[in-house]
C-alpha cells in the first residue's frame, strides 16, 4: 500500500498557509477569558446561595428578595450562555479556520462540530447572541421601573437589530447553499 506524497508548498503558499497558525493565541486567551466566566458565574452563585439562605440582599438596592433572585439568577443564565458562545468561537473557529481537532468518534464530540463552516459558525453566534440579549432584555423588562424609557427602546431595538441580523445570515446561507437544505426537509 502506497501512502499519497504531500505536494510540497513554494515559500510564499507555505508562509500564507502556515500563518494560520497566528490564531493560535486568540483561541487560548478565549480559553482564558471562559476561566473568568467560571469565577464570575461562582460568585454570582455564592450571592445568590447569600441572599437566597442568608437574606444578604446587596446594599442599597430597593429589590425584594424575590425579585434580586430573579435577576441573579438571569446573571447566570447570561454567564452560561456566553461561556456556551465561547466554546462554540474556540471549537468551531479553531476547527474552521486554524487546524482539525481529530474529534472523530470521540463521546464527546458536539454534534455541530461534524458539519461546522464559517456560515454556520456565523449563524450559531447569532443565535447565541440573541439567546443573550434576550436575557439581557427580559432583566431589564425585571427593572423597567428604575429605568428611563430612552433606554428600554434603545435595548428593544438592539435586540431586534440582531434578531433581524441572525435572520438575514440564516436567510443568506439558505440561498447560497438551496440542495444542502431542502435536500435534507
Amino acid at each position: 500500500m502506497t501512502t499519497p506524497q504531500k505536494s510540497r508548498l513554494g515559500p510564499l503558499p507555505y508562509l500564507i498557509f502556515s500563518s494560520r497558525w497566528l490564531q493560535l493565541p486568540l483561541y487560548l486567551g478565549l480559553i482564558v477569558a471562559q476561566a473568568i466566566y467560571v469565577v464570575q458565574f461562582v460568585r454570582e452563585l455564592w450571592h445568590l446561595v447569600d441572599a437566597t439562605l442568608f437574606g444578604h440582599l446587596p446594599a442599597g438596592t430597593a429589590d425584594s428578595a424575590e425579585t434580586t433572585i430573579m435577576l441573579t439568577v438571569l446573571g447566570l443564565i447570561d454567564v452560561v450562555m456566553i461561556s456556551n458562545l465561547l466554546v462554540m468561537v474556540i471549537v468551531g473557529g479553531y476547527e474552521t479556520f486554524v487546524s482539525r481537532l481529530k474529534l472523530d468518534g470521540h463521546p464527546d464530540q458536539p454534534e455541530w462540530l461534524s458539519h461546522v463552516n464559517a456560515t454556520v459558525l456565523k449563524v450559531k453566534l447569532a443565535m447565541a447572541i440573541i439567546g443573550i440579549s434576550s436575557i439581557h432584555l427580559l432583566a431589564t423588562f425585571i427593572k423597567a421601573a428604575s429605568l428611563d424609557a430612552e433606554t428600554i427602546k434603545w435595548q428593544v431595538l438592539l435586540h431586534l437589530a440582531f434578531v433581524v441580523s441572525a435572520l438575514a445570515l440564516a436567510f443568506i446561507d439558505r440561498i447560497m447553499q438551496p440542495g444542502d437544505k431542502t435536500a435534507a426537509h
